[in-house]
């Protein structure tokens, strides 16, 4: 019986994780912990980058917990077990399948994987940390979805530039017609 609790304690943290992670994701990488994730955000030169620090960070955690977990405190071990076998699944589908981290290469083709590979790629289709689509590394919304999110904030992001720019050529406007109509006039008119 307790073999079966431990399992369901490993696959219940494996499905937080994902809550987590997306959470983690969203608010603070792509909050004020983007002074690590923004090198995930630029082409990689060599075989790390700063956001790999995440994956040490939850590392340490999930090692803290299966320690305390053998020196008694259970369940702690199998939630660290859970962690660690989130990390792994991590490893395979975000840096190996998505981020080609791998000696080969595999882009899939249809199905669960090029759902998330696409929707991953998705995530990174906007540049810098605002506006970004799909944070989850195991789970993705329907491609389609996110297709349109990003759309409709690029034509808000569009229009706001287009206000911007219209209202500081009106400011330009109005700070010309102002000196126009303190200058003396001009004896060729």
């Amino acid at each position: 019986m307790l073999v079966l609790w431990n399992t369901l304690i490993v696959l219940s943290t494996v499905a937080a994780m994902e809550l987590i992670a997306a959470f983690s994701h969203r608010y603070i990488m792509h909050g004020w912990g983007w002074n690590w994730h923004h090198s995930h955000h630029e082409p990689r030169t060599g075989w790390f980058e700063l956001n790999d620090m995440y994956a040490v960070l939850f590392a340490g955690l999930a090692i803290a917990l299966i320690a305390a977990g053998t020196a008694g405190y259970w369940p702690l071990q199998w939630i660290g077990a859970g962690m660690t076998l989130y990390g792994l699944l991590y490893f395979i589908v975000h840096d190996g399948l998505v981020h080609q981290r791998w000696p080969f290469r595999y882009v899939p083709r249809r199905g669960y994987l090029k759902r998330l590979y696409m929707a991953h790629r998705l995530h990174h289709a906007v540049r810098g940390k605002e506006d970004c689509v799909s944070f989850g590394f195991l789970y993705a919304p329907p491609v389609e979805k996110l297709q349109a999110t990003l759309r409709q904030r690029h034509g808000r992001r569009r229009a706001r530039a287009g206000a911007s720019a219209g209202a500081a050529r009106g400011q330009q406007d109005a700070a010309s017609a102002i000196a126009r109509e303190k200058s003396p006039p001009s004896p060729h008119r």
